[in-house]
């Protein structure tokens, strides 16, 4: 039997914001990177639009309905353990109804959802434990030495 060869994925990982500027990040279970914070998102699919797709992923995992408005930034992510790689595209996203809350939609792969400020996020990346409790891409995006120089998820939204 032939073995498979591996493929690099695309994920797609949604921005959300609140009135405070706070993103929405979830607490991920039962796969790759369980127990960091991870924004809605997942799998392109074949055909999709990515902007179609952080759209799906959100309603699928939180029960919010946005409108997908662009791309921010893209990693490259490469989990040695698990021998995946994934580029992850970061989309804005408004939601259609501010005052509606996320619901843990799947919670076998979710744990809680909460509202994050890029500031707390970023206080994360100071520590090597902190640093652990961030999913790859969203460390990755954080050390990429452009996105330092000149970029803000919030400033961005």
């Amino acid at each position: 039997m032939a073995s498979q060869q591996p493929v690099v994925r695309v994920g797609v990982a949604a921005i959300i914001s609140d009135a405070e500027g706070k993103m929405l990040v979830g607490v991920r279970k039962g796969s790759h990177g369980s127990g960091t914070l991870q924004f809605p998102g997942g799998h392109l699919e074949v055909g999709e639009d990515y902007l179609e797709c952080a759209e799906r992923e959100t309603l699928e995992e939180t029960g919010l309905k946005v409108k997908a408005e662009k791309a921010l930034a893209f990693t490259n992510d490469i989990f040695d353990a698990e021998k995946k790689h994934y580029i992850t595209i970061f989309v804005s996203c408004r939601r259609d109804d501010e005052q509606k809350q996320p619901v843990v939609m799947e919670p076998e792969k979710c744990e809680s959802w909460t509202w994050r400020s890029e500031a707390e996020l970023r206080e994360f990346m100071a520590t090597e434990e902190g640093k652990q409790r961030l999913f790859l891409p969203i460390a990755n995006l954080f050390n990429d030495r452009l996105f330092k120089e000149h970029g803000s998820l919030t400033a961005s939204i």
